[in-house]
C-alpha cells in the first residue's frame, strides 16, 4: 500500500506540473543583487545532494536522471540495511520501505561530452543520515555554501548554452565575476507546457 500511495501522489505531482505548478521543497537563498533584467546574485547555505557524474556517455543526461530517480524512490539502504522513504511532507520513517522525496531544481553540468546531475535532498537530511545508494554511481555529496548568478528563462528549445552566454555577459557590467563554469538548473517536468517553465542558467560568482 506503501508503495502504490507513493507513485499515486507522483501521477498527481505529474498532472499538476504540466501548468507549471510546483509542490516539490526548493533550498532556500537570499538574493543579494538584481545587476540585470531576470539575473539574481543569491547566496545559498551548504545543501546535501545525491549526485551522478558520468563521463561521455550516450544519452548522459537521461542515465544520471534514473540513477539518481531510482535512488529517492528507494535504491538504497539505511543504517538498519532497508531501503527508505522520505514523506511528501512531513518526514515520516516507515520500517519496510521508503523513498525520499524530489525537490526542484535539478542541477545539471556538461563538460565536454560529460555530465553531473544533483538531486538536492531534503532539509530533514544529512550526509549522516542520508541513505546509502544501492548504485555505486550515485554519491551522496554536501554542496559548500556558495553565491551564485541565475538567469531566468523559459524553455522554448535547446537554449541552454545561449541563456549561459547571455548571463555570462550580464555579469560583465556588475560586481560580479564567474568562479566557475556555468550549469542548469531546471525545475520542471519535460512534459510542462514550453512556455510555463522555469529553468536558469547559472554561475558560481565572486564580487570584484
Amino acid at each position: 500500500m506503501s508503495a502504490i500511495w507513493y507513485y499515486t501522489v507522483l501521477v498527481f505531482e505529474s498532472v499538476i506540473g504540466v501548468f507549471g505548478l510546483r509542490i516539490y521543497e526548493q533550498p532556500p537563498y537570499t538574493v543579494l543583487d538584481r545587476p540585470a533584467d531576470a539575473v539574481e546574485i543569491r547566496r545559498y547555505a551548504p545543501r546535501v545532494a545525491a549526485e551522478v557524474a558520468l563521463d561521455r556517455e550516450d544519452r548522459a543526461d537521461g542515465q544520471a536522471f534514473r540513477l539518481l530517480f531510482n535512488y529517492i524512490a528507494g535504491a538504497n539502504r539505511n543504517a538498519s540495511g532497508q531501503s527508505e522513504r522520505v514523506a511528501m511532507t512531513t518526514p515520516v520513517d516507515v520500517a519496510r520501505s521508503e523513498k525520499i522525496a524530489m525537490t526542484a531544481p535539478v542541477q545539471t553540468e556538461r563538460n565536454n561530452g560529460a555530465v553531473r546531475m544533483r538531486f538536492f535532498l531534503p532539509a530533514t537530511l544529512t550526509p549522516d543520515t542520508a541513505p546509502t545508494p544501492a548504485d555505486d554511481r550515485v554519491r551522496i555529496v554536501t554542496v559548500p555554501e556558495e553565491t551564485i548568478a541565475t538567469l531566468r528563462f523559459t524553455w522554448t528549445g535547446r537554449d541552454l548554452a545561449e541563456r549561459q552566454r547571455q548571463l555570462i555577459a550580464a555579469l560583465d557590467h556588475s560586481r560580479w565575476q564567474p568562479a566557475g563554469a556555468p550549469y542548469g538548473l531546471f525545475y520542471d517536468a519535460p512534459f510542462t507546457i514550453p512556455f510555463l517553465r522555469r529553468n536558469e542558467a547559472a554561475v558560481t560568482v565572486t564580487a570584484r
